[in-house]
């Protein structure tokens, strides 16, 4: 089936003016056909389509959060960390479709096992703050002997910022006082990952 007709599917009825697969195929339209884009659409953007009242656009981002749950699932099946691949697909499927920065950590203990995955800070288009100390503290509340750094890049660019840098070597020389390990600092996007331990930048 096309996305049009899934989409037809979860807004089941239409208007007096379009039919609801006409409806479907002006949410596609207005994504440009990109799957990524519609599911970034907030319920307010949705509505903008006449025809998709609250209902209809809390349907359609129900579906699309079942979909990234589904995709995070299935990349971690494993909770037990063996390389950034998998974990760079968890992150991806928790982040990507998100329209701003946010900064995460996954917690882990001795097995390497994921202990906790939580958002520390959210900000603009551009970037986002996060505070060490809040990281820590959340570090030993979770009985972390290692932690992953993660954040997305909304615009798509996978590079690091200098401050990205300066960021994770601020965060890794502090959590050596507490004997906790940053293994890596993951960033994601639509169009891939960034590993800072794959590159030798850790």
């Amino acid at each position: 089936m096309t996305e049009t007709e899934l989409l037809t599917i979860l807004i089941q009825n239409g208007t007096k003016e379009k039919s609801a697969m006409e409806l479907a195929q002006e949410l596609v339209d207005r994504s440009g056909n990109r799957l990524a884009d519609l599911a970034r659409m907030s319920t307010r953007e949705l509505m903008k389509t006449k025809g998709i009242g609250m209902a209809k656009a809390v349907a359609i981002q129900a579906a699309m959060e079942l979909g990234r749950r589904r995709m995070g699932a299935e990349n971690l099946k494993s909770t037990v960390v063996t390389g950034s691949a998998s974990v760079a697909k968890y992150l991806q499927a928790k982040l990507m479709d998100l329209p701003h920065e946010v900064f995460a950590v996954l917690f882990l203990n001795r097995a390497n096992r994921i202990r906790h995955f939580e958002i520390i800070s959210s900000g603009g288009m551009t970037g986002t703050v996060a505070d060490p100390r809040i990281i820590l503290k959340k570090a030993l509340e979770e009985d972390a002997v290692s932690i992953i750094l993660c954040h997305n890049h909304p615009s798509g660019n996978l590079r690091p910022s200098r401050a990205d840098e300066e960021l994770t070597s601020k965060i890794r020389h502090a959590a050596r006082y507490f004997d906790i390990q940053v293994l890596d600092h993951i960033i994601v996007s639509t169009d891939g990952y960034y590993s800072f331990a794959d590159e030798g930048a850790l």
